[in-house]
């Protein structure tokens, strides 16, 4: 009898842990299982909003090169001032970019532009053997020769010289190619005397120099 209540004990308190062991097993579970989805959603939150930063903050400021900066402040030479340096043998080759159109030859014919012999100082729209000028021109240029000065206008932009004009030459942007090239088409059949070279401009004197001269008038001190 003792040893069958003994037995029955025993059983009994073998399922109690088991039934123990089962609960804690599940709770154990479920503890791991949130944990689990915790670690998961803290990863996927790095990966979705993750920033990457450089190494140095700001932005970068790129700084104009001297030579840039020197090349605007440079002055520009008065262009009468460059007229009188200027090269025949320079403006020949500049002239290269005008020979699709205009001939420079005496007797040449003309072209889609007219031929350019003896054209400074000449008067502007007329002669060129009966050359059919645009109306702008002839207007803009009424009553006037073909200067050095006018020559340079209508070379940087015909357009803006005479709106309408039908030189579709865009103009010459430097004006050392415009200097040159007129002084080829002046080479060629007009030789007008180029402008002379502006004076050196006078050395200042020296302080010294002044002061003794001021010292040299300067009233003798009256004798006591």
């Amino acid at each position: 009898m003792a040893q069958r209540l003994t037995l029955l004990l025993t059983l009994s308190l073998i399922g109690h842990i088991d039934i123990m062991d089962n609960r804690t097993n599940t709770i154990a579970g479920w503890v791991l299982a949130a944990m689990a989805s915790a670690l998961a959603l803290f990863i996927f939150s790095n990966m979705a909003f993750r920033h990457e930063h450089s190494e140095k903050m700001g932005y970068a400021i790129v700084a104009p090169e001297a030579s840039e900066a020197g090349a605007a402040a440079a002055p520009t030479v008065p262009f009468m001032t460059m007229m009188a340096s200027a090269e025949v043998t320079k403006g020949e080759a500049v002239f290269a970019k005008c020979k699709s159109c205009h001939s420079v030859n005496q007797g040449g014919p003309n072209g889609i532009g007219p031929n350019l012999y003896g054209t400074v100082g000449e008067a502007i729209a007329q002669g060129k053997a009966g050359y059919a000028f645009s109306e702008a021109l002839k207007a803009k240029g009424a009553g006037q020769k073909w200067t050095f000065e006018l020559l340079n206008e209508w070379l940087t932009s015909p357009k803006k010289f005479a709106e309408g004009t039908k030189m579709s030459f865009a103009g010459l942007e430097k004006q050392e190619d415009r200097a040159n090239v007129i002084a080829y088409l002046n080479a060629n059949g007009s030789n007008l005397p180029l402008p002379a070279a502006p004076a050196a401009a006078p050395a200042e004197a020296a302080p010294a120099a002044d002061a003794a001269a001021d010292a040299g008038t300067a009233p003798a001190p009256a004798a006591k």
